[in-house]
Order: C-alpha cells, then sequence, then structure tokens
C-alpha cells in the first residue's frame, strides 16, 4: 500500500508517466483526484473524458451496490429530521400568540394615555399662541415707531426734491457772479486803464447795464410741494396678522430662546419703559461649563425687553420671550408693518424656512432699510468667538452694576468657614476697586492639589477661575498661600468673592447676562489646519476698537449669534460702512464659507454726457484697448482741469498730514475712490476686481485705462467731486470688424493707437449706445474717428484701417459720402452757372490751356490758397490752389526749352525776366539789381515772391511768351501795427511766418484794384480743426490794432469774424468778356509794391549799476529770490525802504505808455517791464525768444518769460544801483556740477520771503556783461566743407523676441538702463575683426586728420585715458571756451567731455563694423517708490549708488538676454546662468521694485 501511495508520488498509475510541474518549459503535466479519490496525470483524464464524465478504470462494478445502500439509511434519517421539525413550528407559534395578547394590553393603555395627553396638549399650545399673538402685535407697534423714526431723519434732506427751486437758486447765483466779476472788472480800469481792456469793455458794460428782469425767473417753483406723501395700507396691516402653518416643535416646560433676528427688534419701545418690569431667567446648573451657560444665557430674557402690560392685553396675559431664528420649533407668526409712499407696495411673505418667530418688515418706494443694533465689543477671543453689549441697555447695566454693588457693601454675602464652592455656581467677583460683578465658577483649585476639583471648603480654597457673566471673559484670581488661620482664609476670600443665596438668585435671575456671545457669520480662517492667526486677532482688535459699532443679526448657531459688525460711517449720504468680515477677508487672514451680500450698494459716478447722434465734435482719445474698445474725452469743458487741480490740492495735503479719515480699508465692488497713478497724481476711479495681496483693480473714470494698485494708493471720494459726471467716454468703431469676425489683431490695435491715440480727432456719433457681447453691462457709443487735414477733407480712421487690410466692414456698409462740406471750387462752378456767360461754360469744356498769367475767378469769395512767402502782414505773397495745374505747366514747358540749352553771356540788368534753375527745377524769375562784376545775382521768383541769389551760369533769358506770374501779393485787412507805429515789428513778422509759411488757408479779396499788395481776409486752420482769422490772432496777441474808423461813416460789417463757408451768392465784379486778369504797368508781369516796413532802430541801453556789497561779518537780509542757477538774491533792510520810494517814483514818472518804435534787441542791457498789474518794475533782459523775452528783474533777482510787448528799452532811475544781492552759498557745491531742481526747491522752500541773518565771507566783484557787438556776417564766399558727413553707424541684429542669445554688459547707467553687446553677433568683416582696424589706425594715429566737421550724431575717433583712439558719436557742445565737446564711445556705451585736440576724423571702412554697445532698457523693475537709502546717483536720483553697486556684482559671469518689445525704446529681459532674472535678488533686498 505504501509502494502504491509512492508510485502515485511520482508517476501516473495509467501510462507511468511523471508529474510535471508548471514551471518547466512545457505547461507541464500535473496529477488530478476525482471523486471516487483516485489520482491519474492531468493527459489520461483528458483521454478518459466523454461528454464531461470521467469513469474511474479501477473502481469495481461492486461498489455501486454499497452505494445504494448508503443511499437508503440517508432517506431514513432525514425523515425523522422533518418530523422533529414540525413540532418545533407548533411550539413557537404557541409562544408568538402569547406575547401579541400582551402586546395589545400595552398598546390600550398607550392609547388612553395620549387620548388625555393631547387634550392637555391642546389647551397648553392655545395658552402659548394666545401670548405671542399679543407679543407680535407690541413687535408692530415697535416697529411702526421706529419706521416713524427713520421717516423722520429724511425729512433734513428734503431740499433735494425741489430740483427746480435749486435749478432757479443757481441761476440767479451765477447772474450774481457775473455781474460781481464786471464790477471788479470796471473798478479796475477806473484805478489802472489798459489798452488790453478796450476790447472787452462794450461787453463789461453790457453786463454792468443789463436789467433784471423778474419774468425770467420761475417764482412759483417755491409753491410746489415736494410729491411725497405717507400711507398706511391698514388693510394689509390687518391682515398681516396671520397663521402660518409650520413643523411641530416638542413642548418644554423651560421658558423658549429670546431670539435676535433680522429685520426686527426686540427693544422695548418709549410707550413700554417703566417700573415693576418681571424677569424669567433660568441660572445656570451649578455643574456647567461655561458654554452652556452662555447657550442659557441667550435664552434668557433681555433687561430691555418689556414684560409689563402693553395697552389692549386682558388680565393676566404676559409677554413671552421670542425664540432663536434657529429653533426649528418655533411657530410661524409674520406680521408684517407696510408703510406706502406715493404707491402701495404688495406684501411680501417670509419664504425663509429657518425665519424667526416675528418678522418685521418695512418697506417704502424710497429705500428699503435694515436694522442695525449699537452694540460695544466687551471681549475678543477670535472672529469666531467674542462677546458684545448693546448701547441701548447702557442704562440698564448701570442699574444693575449699583444693585450688585449694593448686595456687596459691607459684609453682605460674605462667607463662613462652612460653605463649599462647587463648579458652575453663582457667585460676585470683584473686578476692579469697588466694582463687582456676577460671575460663574469655572474651576477649583485646592490647597495642597495641583489638578482641579469640582467642590473645595472655603478654608482650602488657594485659586479659582470665573467667568463674568455681564462682560464674556474669564478672570482667574489667587486668594491664600499655605499659613494663616480659619478667620484670615475666609476674610481673604471674602474680599475677591461674595456667595449668592437663594434670595439673591432669584432676584438676579430677572437680570439676563450682559455679554453675548457672537461669531461673524460665514467667516473661517484662512488656513484651516492652522485656525485663526495671531494677525487675525490683532486686526479684528483693531478695527473694533471701543467705539460702537452696528451689529446685523443673521440668526443664531448653537451658543452663539451669527452677526456681522460694521463700522458706522462719518458721512451716510456718500460712504458705505466698513464691514469686519469684508474687511478681515480683504486682508486675507480669513475667507468666507458662504458670503452674504448687502443690499446696500455704492454710489456711482454721474454717467458721461454723451454727444449728439450725427453732430461733429473735438475729442482727444484717451485710452484705446482695441478698435471695439477706447474711450475719448471732449475737449470743450475746463470744468475737468479744475477739477484736478481740486484733486491734488485736497489729497496731496491729505496724504501730508496722514489723515486717515479718507483711507479705504475695504474698497467694495463699484465704489467711487481717488487713486494715485504712476506719476503720483491723484485721479477719480472705480473699482472693479480684487485680485488679491491687498491689490484693487480700477478704472480711472477720467482717461478709461485699468491698473492694479495697492489698497495704500486709494482714497475715499469726498462729496464735491461727484459732482462732474465721468469724463471718458467708451467707444467702438461703427462700420468696422475684424478680419476674422471675432477678434482684433494686435497689428490692427498696435495701428490704431498709431493714429489715434492721445491726439485730437473729430468724431462723429452713429446711431445708438449698443452694449459690449464679452461684457453685457459695458455701454459702447458707435462713432466714427477723422484725422484732421488743411491740404484735403478730413480722413476716416476706419477706412484707412480696411484699406491696410488691417479691418473689414460690416455687412451691408455701404461707403457713405463724406460728411463734410464739400469743396468751395465745387460750390462756386455749382453756384455761379447762373452768374457766369456762356462764353465761360464753353470754354470751362474745352482743354486746359496754358495761362503764363494770374487770372482771378469772378467770385472773390473764400478762395483757397496757398502761402508761398511771407514778409509781413502787410506783405506776403500766395498761390491759388485751383492754378496747380498751371504751375505744372509752366514748369514742364521750362524744362522742355532750357534743360539741354547751354549757358549764355548776357548783361542782366534789373527788372529782366529770366528763366533760373533753383534747386535742379527751372522756374521763372526777375533781376532785382544789376549784375556787377562779382557774378551773383539777386532773382525774384515770380511764381513764389521770395528772393534768392544765384550764379549767372544758372540764368538764361526767359522767352515773351512764358513771361508772367501765377502768384499775387496780399496784405491783412483792417489791422495796423500794434504801439502807434507805422512799420510791423520784428515779433510781428516771425510770429505770422511762423504760422502762415507754406500753410494753406482761405482768403477773400476785399478791394480788387491795380495797387499791390491786394487786401483780403486770410483764414487757417489750427491744431483743433477749426478755421482762425489771421488778423484777429494778431489783435489777440497784441502786435496789432483794428483799424480806427470814423463814427459817421458807413462801413460794412467786415465777413473775416466768421470761419469760412460756402457763399450763398457769389460775389460778381461787372462781367467782362474774358476771366479778369491782373493789369501789368508796361509788362505782362506785375512789379511787386515796395515793402511797407522799415529796418529797426538800433538801440542801445546799459546795465543798471551793480548793487552796493555788504562788507564782511553778519548782516540781516531778506531773500527776494532764488534762481536756478542755485544763486540767493536777498536785500539789506535799508533797501526795503528805498524799494518803496522807488516804486512810488516810477509810477509817477510813468503814467503812459511810451510809443513803441521797431528797434533790435542786440545791445539792449538794462530795460522796463511793465506787468498786467501796470506796475512797472526795472530789469535785466536775458534771452530773446519767439515772441517773448526772458528778463530779471533787477531789484526782486526774479526771471520771467514775458511777452515782448511789455519791456521797453529804456532805463528808469538809472542812477539808483540794483537793491538786490546776489549771493551763493560758501563752500558748498552742487552735486554734479549743476543744481538740480529738487534742491532748488528746498532752498525756496527754506529762504523765500524770509529774514535771515547772513556772514558774509569774502565779496565776488560782478563783472560787467559786455556788449553783444551789432555784427553784419555775410556767408558770400564760404565753401561747403571737402570732408564729407560720415553715415551712422550700423547697430548688430538682434534675434527674434522671445529667443535666448548671450549678451555682454558694456556700461551700466542706472540699473534698469545699460548697454550690452551680442556676443554671437560677427566679429569680423573681411577677415578683420574692428580691434585689429583700431590698432592698425592708433599705430598711425599722427597722420589723422582733425575733426572739422562738429554736426551732432556724426562719427569720429575719440582719445581714451590709455592714448588710443575709438570710435565714437558727437552728442553737443558743453562749452564754447574752451571748445569742449560731448562724446559718447559707440563701442562701451560711456560718455566723455573732449577738447577738440583729442577728436580725429574717422576713416570710412570703420563704418563697416556695427557698434559694440547697444543701448537697452531692462524689463521688469523699476526704482522704489519708497526708498531708505540717501546716498542717490546726481544724474538719476530715483536710483541709490548701493542698488547700482548690487547691479553691476549681479551682472558678472554669463548673462543671457530676450527681447521684450523694440519700440518706444529696446527692452530686454536679463537672466544669470540659472536661468533665473537677475533683477530678483534686487527687489527682495528692497532696492526696486517689481514693474
Amino acid at each position: 500500500m505504501d509502494d502504491e501511495r509512492d508510485n502515485h508520488g511520482s508517476n501516473c498509475n495509467l501510462c507511468g508517466g511523471a508529474y510535471t510541474l508548471p514551471e518547466d518549459e512545457d505547461l507541464g503535466n500535473l496529477p488530478r483526484v476525482i471523486a471516487c479519490g483516485h489520482i491519474f496525470c492531468t493527459a489520461c483524464l483528458c483521454y478518459l473524458e466523454i461528454d464531461n464524465v470521467i469513469k474511474c478504470p479501477e473502481c469495481k462494478p461492486a461498489d455501486a451496490e454499497k452505494d445504494v445502500e448508503k443511499a437508503e439509511k440517508d432517506v431514513e434519517k432525514a425523515e425523522k429530521d422533518v418530523e422533529k421539525a414540525e413540532k418545533d413550528v407548533e411550539k413557537a407559534v404557541d409562544e408568538a400568540l402569547a406575547q401579541a395578547v400582551e402586546n395589545m394590553a400595552q398598546l390600550d393603555h398607550i392609547h388612553q394615555t395620549l387620548v388625555t395627553g393631547l387634550a392637555t396638549q391642546a389647551k397648553r399650545e392655545q395658552a402659548r399662541l394666545v401670548t405671542e399673538i399679543d407679543k407680535a402685535v407690541d413687535q408692530a407697534v415697535h416697529a411702526l415707531y421706529k419706521r416713524r423714526e427713520a421717516l423722520l431723519r429724511e425729512l433734513p434732506n428734503m431740499q433735494a426734491r425741489f430740483s427746480s427751486s435749486q435749478e432757479e437758486v443757481s441761476r440767479v447765483q451765477e447772474r450774481m457772479n457775473v455781474l460781481k466779476m464786471a464790477i471788479q472788472t470796471a473798478k479796475e480800469f477806473r484805478h489802472a486803464p489798459s489798452l488790453e481792456q478796450y476790447d472787452t469793455l462794450e461787453k463789461v458794460l453790457d453786463t454792468l447795464q443789463a436789467p433784471v428782469d423778474a419774468q425770467s425767473f420761475d417764482m412759483n417753483c417755491i409753491t410746489l410741494g415736494c410729491g411725497l406723501s405717507c400711507v398706511c395700507q391698514t388693510d394689509s396691516l390687518m391682515e398681516g396678522l396671520k397663521m402660518k402653518v409650520g413643523s411641530p416643535e416638542p413642548l418644554s416646560e423651560e421658558p423658549p430662546l429670546r431670539a435676535l433676528q433680522q429685520g426686527g427688534s426686540n427693544r422695548k419701545p418709549a410707550w413700554c419703559r417703566g417700573e415693576g418690569r418681571s424677569r424669567s431667567h433660568t441660572p445656570p446648573s451649578r455643574h456647567k461649563p461655561p458654554q452652556q451657560q452662555d447657550q442659557e444665557s441667550l435664552r434668557a430674557n433681555r433687561p430691555s425687553q418689556c414684560s409689563s402690560r402693553s395697552p389692549g392685553h386682558q388680565p393676566g396675559s404676559t409677554l413671552s420671550p421670542l425664540r432663536p431664528a434657529s429653533d426649528p420649533g418655533s411657530p410661524d407668526i409674520i406680521i408684517e408693518s407696510v408703510i406706502e409712499v406715493e404707491q402701495q407696495q404688495p406684501l411680501r411673505p417670509a419664504s425663509d424656512p429657518g425665519s424667526p418667530d416675528v418678522i418685521i418688515e418695512s418697506v417704502i418706494e424710497v429705500e428699503q432699510q435694515q436694522v442695525y443694533h449699537l452694540v460695544l465689543v466687551t471681549h475678543v477671543v477670535n472672529p469666531s468667538h467674542f462677546y458684545i453689549r448693546y448701547v441701548a441697555e447702557k442704562r440698564e447695566g448701570l442699574m444693575l452694576s449699583k444693585k450688585i454693588n449694593h448686595l456687596c457693601s459691607g459684609d453682605k454675602g460674605c462667607f463662613t468657614p462652612s460653605d463649599t464652592l462647587e463648579t458652575g455656581s453663582t457667585v460676585f467677583a470683584k473686578w476692579k476697586d469697588g466694582f463687582w460683578c456676577r460671575a460663574t465658577v469655572v474651576e477649583l483649585w485646592q490647597s495642597g492639589s495641583v489638578a482641579a476639583v469640582n467642590a473645595c471648603p472655603i478654608t482650602r480654597l488657594a485659586r479659582i477661575q470665573v467667568f463674568l457673566l455681564d462682560y464674556g471673559f474669564t478672570k482667574a484670581i489667587a486668594l491664600q498661600s499655605e499659613e494663616g488661620t480659619t478667620e484670615s482664609l475666609v476674610e481673604g476670600v471674602s474680599e475677591c468673592l461674595r456667595r449668592v443665596d437663594m434670595v439673591v438668585q432669584s432676584e438676579m435671575r430677572c437680570w439676563a447676562p450682559l455679554a453675548i456671545k457672537c461669531s461673524l457669520k460665514d467667516l473661517i480662517p484662512a488656513d484651516l489646519i492652522k485656525g485663526w492667526s495671531k494677525e487675525a486677532q490683532v486686526e479684528f482688535r483693531n478695527v473694533v476698537g471701543s467705539a460702537a459699532m452696528e451689529m446685523q443679526v443673521f440668526g443664531q448657531d448653537k451658543n452663539s449669534l451669527q452677526v456681522d459688525l460694521r463700522k458706522s460711517p462719518m458721512d451716510r449720504a456718500s460712504e458705505l460702512p466698513i464691514s469686519v468680515r469684508e474687511y478681515l477677508v480683504f486682508i486675507e487672514v480669513a475667507r468666507f464659507y458662504s458670503p452674504v451680500v448687502f443690499g446696500r450698494s455704492p454710489l456711482p459716478y454721474y454717467a458721461p454726457v454723451y454727444p449728439d447722434i450725427n453732430t461733429e465734435f473735438n475729442a482727444v482719445v484717451s485710452y484705446i484697448s482695441s478698435p471695439a474698445d477706447f474711450y475719448i474725452q471732449l475737449v470743450d469743458s475746463v470744468d475737468f482741469q479744475m477739477l484736478t487741480a481740486k484733486l491734488q490740492a485736497c489729497y496731496n495735503a491729505t496724504t501730508v498730514d496722514r489723515d486717515t479719515d479718507l483711507h479705504l480699508y475695504c474698497p467694495v465692488m463699484g465704489q467711487a475712490s481717488v487713486a494715485r497713478f504712476d506719476d503720483n497724481v491723484w485721479y477719480r476711479a472705480q473699482v472693479i476686481g480684487h485680485p488679491g495681496g491687498r491689490k484693487v483693480e480700477v478704472r480711472y473714470v477720467d482717461i478709461g485705462n485699468t491698473k492694479i494698485l495697492s489698497v495704500d494708493d486709494l482714497r475715499k471720494l469726498k462729496d464735491e467731486f461727484f459732482a462732474l459726471p465721468a469724463k471718458a467716454i467708451q467707444c467702438c468703431l461703427a462700420d468696422v470688424v475684424p478680419l476674422d469676425g471675432e477678434t482684433w489683431s494686435d497689428t490692427c490695435t498696435d495701428r490704431f493707437i498709431s493714429l489715434a491715440h492721445q491726439k485730437l480727432v473729430t468724431v462723429v456719433a452713429f446711431g445708438k449706445i449698443s452694449f459690449s457681447k464679452m461684457e453685457p453691462n459695458i455701454r459702447l457709443l458707435p462713432v466714427r474717428l477723422f484725422e484732421g487735414s488743411l491740404d484735403g477733407p478730413l480722413a476716416n480712421i476706419s477706412d484707412q484701417l480696411v484699406t491696410e487690410e488691417l479691418a473689414s466692414f460690416k455687412d451691408g456698409h455701404a461707403e457713405d459720402p463724406d460728411v463734410w462740406d464739400s469743396p468751395i471750387e465745387d460750390l462756386l462752378a455749382a453756384e455761379g452757372k447762373s452768374c457766369l456767360d456762356s462764353d465761360t461754360s464753353d470754354r470751362d469744356q474745352e482743354p486746359l490751356e496754358f495761362q503764363p498769367q494770374l487770372q482771378l475767378p469772378v467770385c472773390l469769395n473764400e478762395l483757397k490758397v496757398r502761402v508761398t512767402h511771407v514778409s509781413s502782414p502787410g506783405s506776403f505773397c500766395v498761390q491759388l490752389t485751383q492754378n496747380d495745374s498751371q504751375l505744372k505747366r509752366v514748369s514742364e514747358l521750362l524744362n522742355q526749352e532750357y534743360a539741354s540749352m547751354e549757358p549764355q553771356e548776357v548783361e542782366w540788368k534789373a527788372d529782366m525776366y529770366c528763366a533760373a534753375l533753383i534747386n535742379g527745377v527751372w522756374e521763372r524769375g526777375q533781376i532785382c539789381t544789376t549784375v556787377t562784376s562779382s557774378s551773383i545775382a539777386e532773382v525774384l521768383r515770380c511764381d513764389f515772391g521770395n528772393k534768392v541769389k544765384l550764379h549767372v551760369s544758372n540764368l538764361q533769358p526767359l522767352q515773351p511768351s512764358l513771361v508772367g506770374s501765377l502768384m499775387l501779393e496780399c496784405t491783412l485787412y483792417d489791422i495796423r501795427p500794434a504801439g502807434g507805429q507805422s512799420t510791423w515789428t520784428a515779433t510781428a513778422c516771425d510770429f505770422i511766418s511762423y504760422y502762415l509759411d507754406g500753410a494753406s488757408a482761405v482768403m477773400t479779396v476785399k478791394e480788387m484794384t491795380d495797387e499791390r499788395p491786394v487786401p483780403i481776409t486770410l483764414f487757417c486752420s489750427n491744431r483743433m480743426g477749426s478755421y482762425v482769422n489771421m488778423a484777429d490772432s494778431l489783435v489777440s496777441e497784441g502786435l496789432a490794432l483794428k483799424q480806427w474808423k470814423p463814427r459817421n461813416a458807413v462801413v460794412p460789417k467786415p465777413e473775416e469774424s466768421t470761419p469760412p463757408s460756402p457763399p450763398a451768392c457769389p460775389v460778381l465784379i461787372p462781367p467782362p468778356s474774358s476771366p479778369t486778369s491782373i493789369p501789368a504797368p508796361s509788362s505782362a508781369f506785375p512789379k511787386p509794391a515796395p515793402r511797407t516796413h522799415l529796418s529797426a532802430a538800433k538801440v542801445r541801453t546799459q546795465l543798471y549799476h551793480p548793487p552796493e556789497l555788504p562788507g564782511h561779518g553778519h548782516i540781516q537780509m531778506t531773500i527776494s529770490g532764488i534762481g536756478e542757477d542755485g544763486l540767493i538774491y536777498a536785500r539789506k533792510h535799508q533797501a526795503e525802504c528805498q524799494l518803496e520810494k522807488l516804486k512810488e517814483h516810477i509810477q509817477q514818472r510813468m503814467k503812459t505808455l511810451p510809443k513803441q518804435t521797431p528797434f533790435t534787441w542786440k545791445s539792449v542791457l538794462g530795460c522796463a517791464v511793465i506787468r498786467p498789474d501796470m506796475v512797472w518794475y526795472r530789469g535785466q533782459l536775458l534771452e530773446v525768444q519767439r515772441g517773448e523775452v526772458k528778463v530779471r528783474y533787477v531789484d526782486y533777482g526774479l526771471v520771467e518769460n514775458i511777452p515782448v510787448v511789455h519791456v521797453y528799452p529804456l532805463l528808469l532811475c538809472e542812477d539808483v544801483p540794483q537793491l538786490c544781492v546776489p549771493c551763493q552759498l560758501y563752500g558748498v557745491n552742487p552735486v554734479g556740477g549743476q543744481w538740480q531742481w529738487d534742491a532748488v526747491a528746498l532752498l525756496k522752500a527754506l529762504l523765500l520771503n524770509r529774514c535771515v541773518d547772513v556772514q558774509v565771507m569774502r565779496p565776488i566783484m560782478i563783472p560787467p556783461v559786455p556788449l553783444l557787438d551789432d555784427w553784419e556776417i555775410s556767408t558770400e564766399g564760404l565753401e561747403s566743407p571737402e570732408v564729407p558727413v560720415l553715415g551712422p553707424f550700423i547697430y548688430p541684429v538682434l534675434p527674434q523676441e522671445g529667443e535666448h542669445f548671450s549678451v555682454r554688459i558694456k556700461h551700466l547707467r542706472t540699473p534698469n538702463e545699460l548697454f550690452l553687446w551680442p556676443v554671437e553677433d560677427g566679429a569680423e568683416v573681411d577677415e578683420e575683426t574692428l580691434e585689429e582696424a583700431l590698432d592698425r589706425i592708433n599705430k598711425d594715429a599722427g597722420s589723422l586728420p582733425q575733426l572739422s566737421n562738429f554736426l551732432p550724431g556724426s562719427a569720429c575717433l575719440a582719445k581714451y585715458s590709455d592714448g588710443k583712439y575709438y570710435r565714437a558719436t558727437l552728442m553737443d557742445f558743453v562749452s564754447v571756451d574752451p571748445v569742449r565737446l560731448l562724446i559718447q564711445h559707440v563701442d562701451f556705451g560711456s560718455d566723455d567731455t573732449l577738447p577738440r585736440s583729442k577728436l580725429r576724423q574717422m576713416p570710412a571702412e570703420l563704418l563697416r563694423f556695427s557698434t559694440r554697445a547697444l543701448k537697452v532698457r531692462v524689463a521688469g523693475f523699476k526704482a522704489p517708490s519708497v526708498s531708505l537709502e540717501t546716498d542717490m546717483l546726481p544724474y538719476q536720483p530715483k536710483w541709490s549708488k548701493k542698488a547700482v553697486q548690487e547691479m553691476i556684482g549681479l551682472l558678472h559671469g554669463n548673462i543671457t538676454a530676450s527681447v521684450v518689445a523694440t519700440e518706444p525704446a529696446l527692452t530686454v529681459l536679463l537672466y544669470d546662468k540659472k536661468g533665473e532674472l537677475v533683477h530678483l535678488p534686487l527687489v527682495s533686498s528692497g532696492l526696486a521694485d517689481l514693474d
């Protein structure tokens, strides 16, 4: 048998094969056990399997008989088990029937109990509801009184309801202000008449004499009412008291919780305050912790709750306290008190499932107010655990304190040796000297025990911790030491604690705890793992402080009220209360779990004033985001300039004074504010986002741009700055859309910015205001923008974008005809057909005929001309633009005739006509003077009017058929030179030449005669796009006067007072047979009339005598002026009296204005100045500018630029020396060699107009100013330099934006402005490097010629301190005597000041090398706004020297760069070898700020 088992363990009995495991290479041949117990291999069993059945080959047929016998035995056994199971079931059924009889008896008992309890329950609930209905009625009456007080508080603002009366008051005030200004102007004219005021005198007299028309003012407006009325809907009020079915609650014998719910108040009304108030208060159990005591304190009635019987109550009825808002068993009784103004409001049921017992809802059309309670925060654990007291309960608190102090006075309430204190018991504890308060025992420590105990005898009490019920904090009291007698121990306890017996305890139950535990609703710590941080607790204590706060109750959570505290605003009209919850979230020490949105919204700005549709107006594009989103500012109002000035004056002063009342702690969305921009200028703004990190996103409402800035840069907006509406108007282009129909490309936006940003444009509004697709709340004004042009119609920017294929027109858009006025030629052609004869009409249809002579049209009104030459207002030349084709024809004929002709020897005499080659173009000319041996002829350009000097080789005789002129000499009509002289001053000539030379204009011929020049009126377009009368401009500048006309002469009103417009009917000259021609005296060309202005007279004045210098030592002087060069001008005390006498003497002498004559300023040093206040001053002429002169008042030291008409070349009291002594600080040199503006400003703030003690160290002799010689400089015979000026250097080619490339830093000017060189730039050119070329040139440096051309920007070689020459570019002249020039080394970036001897001409071959230093700006950081460093860069005071040194250290090593922008300056980012930005350490150390 053992052998067989062994075989079974190794080989199969059928096949004899060995068993194999599956880890072999094949699948294995495992042994298998069948049902009979025999074992065969897997292969044999698969062979024996037939229809999924395997028959054992070793089992005999006898085994089948044994199996049958065994089956019969199993059947008998099963039958016995069934009989046993039936008996068990019968037994179980009998037991269940017995239990059912017992259960029926119990149910019968329960039924009887419920029937009895139902009757009791109905009676109890009926009594409760009667009590609560009475209380709800009291609450409704209280709400009516509260609403009455709120309505009465609105009555002082009733004046705002009478807008018509306010408008009439404003009209009267405006009329009074105008009259006051006219009276003041008239008084000034009577005191000191001036020529400037004659023009406005007539208007002032009209204002003074204008009668007051009482009928023009609406006096009936003060008899009208405001239109408001107060109506009480009694039917709704009666129906508001109703029963509402709610979820049932379990009955309790204890008094229900007192509720503090939103929208209601349980404070006692005025008629309910009295004595005899009963209290129902459940004292805390002796063994409950303070948390449970706090919960029970909330359930107690407040001292201010009225429990006395109200009017109408039945005897015996009492008011039950209110339940909390979160109590699920509170009955749903809702009382709605509705007060309507002018319009009834529907009742709104309370849909909140967690609504409190009683909801008082006051609805008014004007404003729906919420009820807030004034509270004081007594103790703070964290924002989720603090205690408050009602301000309204201050009186009750004082009464309670007096009561407790009375109960604790003397020996009352002292403990005895047999007393025992337990945890949770109520005692009286001494908080301060002579001040007792209620407390609950929290913990007890017994002598000799380390752990706290629940009960302790008085004689063994060592330390106690109590919770003050009326203040909300816990106090620990140490009572005794180990030594002492029983009496001393009891006395020690009685000094700090007094017991509360049953009588006192029952009396105290009428006083609920005054401290209420609260929690800020839905506020959780910023970090839930760490919990409330110390910063959150400190910020919460700081913001609540000790002042009264407004508390809004949202409900109750467990044992605390869910509230929000709001800091009361100083001005409720414009400011929002500061929500403590929102403030803590804003400073990121907390976050909302479920934020609550308040109904009150911030006061917005007035909407901008939108222009009329299809009306042209001028505007400036202030900010551009895309062609579909940009902002414009209208330019027709000066109120905003005054607003900006007032903002700076107000908020800069506030910043200096650190006025915290204007700081914004928690700005809300949409709040109006004042924000500081990068230029430290304050602008009006509106909060539009909260990105976090104490940052806010604002939109500047007067500009349109947005910016993210710190909350420290925000201030509250005062009411006075709400008056003006927002200035920026948000617009979009009306006719165009993006090329893809969805988004605007950056290329299109950049092009639009270059065309319109910060430019004056003409705007036409089309269509109504639309709303943005991306932001539905944004209103866009569809407009068309036009660029101004003098030479033609205005250019539509939309058309230009479409033409450049940057945008496309909208579907269905058809190009509208120009909205501008038609050209004047078209109007004249259309309207002049009836006036011109048929010959002229026929002639217009013929091909263009050459006309060498100027022919004026029949209509001489509003002709478009081009000014070609200006001599003075009395003589200038113009060309008619309609003759442009004739000018082109003349030029073509001249070029055909004389281009190939050889020069001829001609004796040129005066008045001969010639063809002159001027700047490579042949023109018609006339010889002015006979040509002498110099071979230089002065030629008048016949078609332009100016004179040029040409060599006779450039002249040819002019054919008679070409003789003529297309130029007309003109003079301005109806004006004369100012100052009573007959010739025009040089200032007037320069002024009109500056504005007219080469300009396009419109003229009207006043008188057409044979004399020249022809009087005309000329209109020229200014920068604003409107036409200006040049004659009026000269008069307004004081350079001309109107022509005097006799009073009895009838002079037609000149037409130049209005801008040019198409004439209604052309003015016709008697019709000739041909167009009017300009007659010539003896030839076809008219000889110009002689100039009417004479040469200016030469006037020479000396300086005033120098001031008398004080001697050595100390002297008292008054500082009168500080110069920009650091000079301090002071006067001695004796000079003050002398100055007053001098002023009086000058005023007596100069009673009339001297007669002005034309003169030159070259030899004028001393002068007399008359200021607009008609007071004369002595001055020194420093510089002559265009229309102005720079003078220094010699008796004051001040320097000012004033119009030339106020300066006269004469000396006043020339024997009196200058009274002002120039001084300079001894031993003090300015940083950088010259005084900076901030240093001069500091000197002015410290010294100006102050009497100081001056110590004279050594007097400095003032050298006399040399007179300017009147040189006559002639450039005749001078030749141009033979050395050509070299072109600009080649700049290295940089990679594309975003690619990184290695650089080498060459020179650092400031931390964010430096010079670098891309290392990958090709160094060799023509197999030679720049260094090799410079070495080769320096070896033969002696042969380099000196620099003779000093044109700024030209290339040169500059000698460095090492004796070698390097490439450089000229920047500017530093000094003339000696000559020193400022150069910049183009391969290093550094500047240097060198004399002329160290400069050489650069060989042209060096231009093939690109520059090795490229000036860039480093992006990502900027100078710090607040720097603690004192050592600053003199040439850039914003940066410190320490920052420069740190930046130099950071730039060592391998530096890579990437281009960020190329316009307006090349801007890059620099990275170190780790790939990090190099400026980050500079920012982290506080030496720079992120940009």
